[in-house]
């Protein structure tokens, strides 16, 4: 009996079983209820986020959520590269709702029909701010309707992120143009 035969259907059971218990217990995020797509919808300002190689170097970051007639969510993630004066770049995507209606949970794709969890974990009752991450705790982003937020607000939004397990170290504060009025900026 050839021993690499009868140890491949072992180990490739063991490996998918593994794979789908990572998966599972990654998974495990907590999300929004009583989740309205429709008041989702709209831009929001990228103010903090974890590194990663399809936004870097990208600064001034906005994520705009609208209707497709298809009854999927166009994604247009756009910013500019290096600095704030720097070329546009933009990435236009899809979201559909992954669970519930009512359940801040979507899968999101920019490339064919290779959908990633997107994980509404906290948001204000308002609609002002949002905890975004995935089923990886590589991917984490604070969401905001404006280009800027209170210190108070953000370091409870940081509070939420940590108890969760994410590890803080490694987010990057996002350049974002100011455009409060001047009296504002005092």
């Amino acid at each position: 009996m050839n021993m690499n035969k009868a140890f491949k259907p072992s180990a490739t059971i063991f490996i998918a079983l593994l794979l789908l218990t990572t998966h599972s217990l990654m998974a495990q995020r907590p999300v929004i209820k009583n989740f309205d797509l429709n008041r989702y919808l709209g831009t929001w300002y990228e103010l903090a986020r974890f590194p990663h190689s399809f936004e870097k170097g990208l600064v001034g970051v906005t994520a705009t959520y609208s209707m497709r007639s298809d009854g999927k969510v166009k994604v247009e993630n756009a910013g500019y590269k290096g600095t704030l004066e720097g070329s546009r770049d933009i990435a236009v995507g899809k979201a559909k709702l992954a669970g519930s209606p009512d359940e801040g949970h979507l899968k999101v794709s920019f490339f064919l029909f290779f959908y990633a969890d997107y994980f509404i974990m906290d948001m204000d009752p308002d609609y002002k701010w949002a905890l975004i991450g995935s089923n990886s705790d590589n991917y984490l982003w604070i969401l905001s309707r404006t280009p800027f937020m209170k210190d108070e607000t953000y370091n409870a939004i940081l509070d939420k992120a940590r108890s969760l397990g994410y590890d803080l170290s490694k987010l990057y504060k996002v350049p974002q143009k100011d455009i409060r009025p001047f009296s504002d900026k005092l």
